[in-house]
């Protein structure tokens, strides 16, 4: 990467002015910590968080990238930046959280294995870089995580701030709920799929950032009620803002599909995955 080599050039440069006697304990020294030291150069957060680069690869994804955060401690995920970024234009940002499958302790890449929304969203949006984490839960911690996350890439990278899009599948629907009640600012616009809603409404009110709720009406994990029940709490307090219905429509989308939509499948919380592949859900997300 750019930012590496810079990094790299710096330090040499740096060693090569320094005039210190001794310069061959302090070039082997120099080695030793040159591959720390180019982490930390390569991708920095006011001199604190870092990143370690994954090594694997999976369909253009770069696998188990970690950001070593202060405050949150490290954050696994796994990235997809397109070969066009160099960092001379904004590029929009698509975050994806991944159902109980796919969390970290279930091995590196499992939600990209298990879930297509990372690679179906490249059909919608071509200069786009896609972040799939891994986290290990989805509480409040998880949610923290996912948040400082989406900072370190809005800090790090050209990222055009009206192009940041949020969507959680199962357990991570849970998560990005709750980043919604404590950050919906960072986000253009967040679907929610076979999930339940967890986080805060009044922060999503006051930002108004748009929301599109999606699961089976039988959902075997969740059902559909809580689903329901978080659509018409937002779509109340939309109404008592003054909001009209046509302006709440365009802001709130509530989707229950029936048991034809999952025909072919046993179940309709697995097949949430389905929704990734409809034209209709997805462009509404990336339309926002």
């Amino acid at each position: 990467m750019k930012k590496m080599k810079l990094g790299i050039l710096l330090v040499a440069l740096a060693a090569a002015l320094s005039g210190c006697s001794d310069a061959g304990t302090e070039n082997k020294e120099d080695q030793e910590q040159m591959p720390e030291t180019e982490t930390v150069q390569d991708e920095e957060i006011g001199g604190q968080d870092s990143v370690t680069e994954g090594t694997q690869e999976y369909r253009g994804f770069i696998l188990d990238n970690v950001l070593h955060s202060e405050s949150e401690g490290d954050i696994h995920y796994n990235l997809y930046v397109p070969d066009s970024y160099d960092g001379s234009r904004p590029y929009g940002l698509f975050l994806t959280l991944p159902g109980y499958e796919g969390l970290y302790f279930q091995g590196v890449g499992q939600n990209l294995y298990s879930e297509e929304f990372g690679f179906e969203a490249q059909k919608y949006v071509q200069d786009m870089i896609v972040v799939a984490p891994q986290l290990s839960g989805w509480d409040e911690t998880s949610a923290d995580q996912t948040i400082a996350l989406t900072e370190y890439f809005l800090a790090n990278y050209n990222i055009d701030e009206s192009r940041v899009y949020g969507e959680g599948y199962s357990g991570g629907g849970e998560t990005m709920s709750l980043v919604m009640g404590k950050r919906p600012e960072l986000f253009t616009a967040y679907l929610q799929c076979s999930s339940q809603w967890d986080g805060d409404y009044a922060p999503v009110i006051k930002n108004k950032t748009p929301v599109y709720f999606v699961i089976g009406e039988d959902d075997e994990y969740y059902g559909s009620e809580p689903t329901r029940e978080a659509y018409e709490t937002l779509h109340d307090m939309y109404m008592e803002e003054g909001l009209t219905e046509e302006e709440i429509n365009e802001l709130l989308v509530l989707d229950i599909k029936g048991g034809d939509y999952f025909s072919g499948l046993s179940y309709q919380h697995g097949g949430g995955n389905l929704f990734a592949a409809d034209e209709e859900i997805m462009g509404w997300l990336f339309s926002k």
